[in-house]
């Protein structure tokens, strides 16, 4: 039986108040949804905002440390404190540590020569070295082969070209020196991983971080031999120290720099490698200074940034006693040897 009129005339009220009730929760949870993506969204902004502030503050600072740290190298020799020890830097010193009242940089002084020269390794060391890196040793082979066919004259190992050809975007290798060692990412297989270092998960489950093949290969490097304080331990195994060795080359340099007294107790630990090492060494260092902001509760934000000079020391061109030859700057970079603390 269908309702009366009446009955429908009672009913309707009741329907209408549920009906704004209902009404007024949906509006509310819109608003309630809306209000939240604001806030969440602000949130963001002001997260980003601070990244951006404080990557530009660390961009500063990081640049300013890496000129404090030429004067350092140019000042060093002539200032010694009373006890003998060097007022800012001596050679041998793989870095400095600077503050200032805006935060604080760890400056790397780092002699070219005491990586490898890209241009004239031998293609079974620079196998070593890429191996030493964690690529495996077939492929540390095939990347050792593109790269010795690129600075090999045209008459080379033709087959190698047709890699070359087979990338995106296909070329052929300039069968000439390396000019910047950043044309190590256009040979084929040399990913940025292996070019700038990256960290990697050891069985145990600890991670370990992996130098970079620009911390190993330069296109600057001279006759003059590696520094000991500040070569690579994959250049180390490159070329033929001993893993006891390179242990305690890494073990020493942790406490302080090694000096001559120490290196002379080394040699027997380097093996047949021993006569290629030095304290310091040549007059093209690259200086390194990565930066961290001070925040306004006295500690030390997460966001790093570096900049870096490439010098040549002393030049009989230049006056005032060096010459930059490269300047950069960009996202951090990781330390020479991670077991540097801050």
């Amino acid at each position: 039986m269908k309702p009366s009129s009446s009955d429908a005339r009672r009913v309707s009220p009741a329907r209408r108040k549920g009906g704004a009730l209902l009404a007024v929760l949906w509006l509310s949870a819109a608003l309630a949804a809306i209000a939240f993506s604001a806030a969440q969204t602000v949130r963001a902004e002001r997260e980003h905002t601070r990244n951006v502030l404080e990557g530009t503050q660390a961009a500063f600072l990081a640049s300013s440390a890496a000129e404090r740290g030429l004067l350092y190298v140019l000042w060093g020799p002539q200032a010694i404190l009373s006890d003998g020890r060097p007022r800012f830097w001596a050679r041998g010193m793989p870095f400095v540590r600077m503050s200032f009242p805006s935060g604080e940089a760890l400056v790397e002084m780092i002699p070219e020569s005491s990586k490898m020269d890209v241009n004239r390794a031998q293609s079974e060391v620079i196998a070593r070295l890429i191996a030493a890196l964690g690529v495996a040793p077939a492929v540390a082979g095939r990347l050792s082969g593109l790269i010795v066919q690129w600075r090999s004259p045209l008459s080379a190992e033709a087959g190698l070209d047709a890699l070359y050809e087979q990338a995106n975007p296909t070329f052929r290798p300039p069968h000439a020196s390396f000019q910047q060692i950043e044309e190590l990412l256009s040979v084929p297989g040399i990913t940025p991983d292996l070019f700038y270092g990256r960290v990697d998960r050891a069985p145990d489950g600890s991670w370990v971080t992996r130098a970079g093949l620009r911390d190993c290969l330069s296109v600057l490097s001279g006759a003059d031999g590696d520094d000991i304080n500040s070569v690579q331990p994959a250049v180390l195994a490159a070329k033929g120290v001993p893993p006891q060795g390179i242990a305690a080359v890494v073990a020493l340099r942790r406490a302080r720099p090694i000096d001559a007294e120490q290196l002379a107790n080394l040699l027997p630990a380097l093996g047949d490698a021993g006569n290629l090492f030095r304290i310091g060494g040549g007059t093209i260092f690259t200086i390194r200074a990565t930066a961290r902001v001070r925040l306004p509760n006295g500690g030390l934000s997460e966001l790093r940034r570096t900049a870096s000079l490439t010098v040549k020391m002393a030049p009989r061109y230049d006056s005032g006693g060096y010459r930059i030859l490269d300047s950069r700057s960009g996202p951090a970079v990781r330390p020479l040897e991670e077991t540097w603390p801050w």
